[in-house]
């Protein structure tokens, strides 16, 4: 079956948080314009440079009052900053808003400083975010103490988990919940200094592989792909290229330790796994993902290119027009499509 398409959003526009709320909730009327599936928001704590989006019940609950169709998701809300029964309720307003369109997503996330803002012990991340994910799965699903307001059971059948570890996918198959995966994966231990890291597919495919083997029998597979896209016209080419370089570089830096002029700009777009160009070089890259191809959903994403928000409406409309359809993808109903579907009916 082909993947469905997604837009993801770190929400890192330059510019004021008013700003960069409005380009983002422009981007998601434009994706569901456009006939995308999803829209997905990431949380991110204390550091406006990472994320710029502490809250983001509050965004989706706009986005929902903005559109009737996309489905909107948290990629990831860090729930080990969370309280556990508020977050519960919260994303059972938000689903109650948007009509059930809601998808939960949900990983450990943030630094060892933001942990302990929250007043949580950074050492004990891991114990943490599974006890509250029991809680909050309990109190959606209504086996808790208590019963939250309003209810949301069906909710529990859209939880979705971020793992980078074969263990961790396992563990989320056996639970039958979606699998997140990132756009970028740690390579695995021990390998040489100087080698090329492995491609983010060679890496993630023993991690499907491991969520598929625990599904419970008659679950269906939900895997969610995060990869870096900037679709550009032939003419915007160079200059998007060349902006991007800052963002890739200091990117891998800062997570790979690459130093900075030590790859060319086509090395450093492999490296950070990240597909610019024209929409028939996109859909070439793309083709050989494999782990893009095989999974349920691919959510595409500007970071660490981070252009312009108009040429990121513009990457969004030429991925869906001709990116997605020459790759076999489901891009869904255009708003043209829909309203002539509803002219003929």
């Amino acid at each position: 079956m082909a993947p469905e398409i997604g837009f993801f959003t770190r929400i890192l526009d330059d510019a004021p948080a008013a700003e960069r709320y409005r380009i983002a909730l422009d981007q998601i009327e434009l994706a569901e314009r456009l006939g995308y599936r999803t829209a997905w928001v990431a949380q991110h704590h204390l550091d406006r440079d990472e994320g710029g989006l502490p809250s983001p019940f509050v965004l989706l609950a706009a986005a929902a009052a903005r559109t009737r169709r996309i489905r909107l998701g948290t990629a990831i809300l860090t729930l080990a900053h969370e309280q556990p029964t508020r977050t519960a309720e919260d994303a059972a307003v938000l689903d109650t808003i948007a009509g059930a369109r809601f998808e939960l997503g949900l990983g450990t996330g943030g630094s060892p400083a933001t942990l302990s803002a929250f007043g949580e012990d950074p050492a004990h991340r891991r114990a943490v975010y599974d006890a509250k994910l029991v809680r909050v799965r309990s109190l959606l699903g209504g086996t808790a103490d208590v019963t939250i307001e309003p209810r949301a059971a069906t909710l529990t059948d859209r939880i979705w988990q971020a793992t980078f570890s074969v263990e961790g996918a396992r563990a989320i198959g056996a639970q039958g919940d979606g699998l997140m995966l990132s756009r970028l994966q740690p390579p695995p231990a021990g390998l040489p200094d100087a080698a090329l890291p492995p491609r983010v597919w060679d890496v993630q495919r023993p991690v499907v592989d491991a969520y598929l083997d625990a599904l419970p029998a008659g679950v269906q597979p939900r895997i969610l792909a995060s990869r870096s896209v900037v679709v550009v016209d032939a003419t915007e080419r160079r200059a998007v290229r060349a902006h991007a370089e800052a963002g890739l570089t200091r990117q891998l830096a800062q997570l790979q330790g690459v130093a900075p002029g030590s790859l060319t700009l086509d090395e450093l777009l492999v490296r950070s796994e990240t597909h610019l160009g024209t929409a028939t070089e996109v859909a070439e890259s793309l083709a050989a993902d494999a782990v893009a191809v095989g999974a349920t959903e691919v959510s595409i994403q500007a970071h660490s290119v981070d252009p312009h928000h108009e040429i990121t409406a513009r990457s969004l409309e030429l991925f869906a027009r001709e990116v997605a359809p020459a790759l076999g993808w489901n891009a869904g109903r255009t708003h043209e499509q829909e309203q002539e579907h509803r002219h003929v009916a």
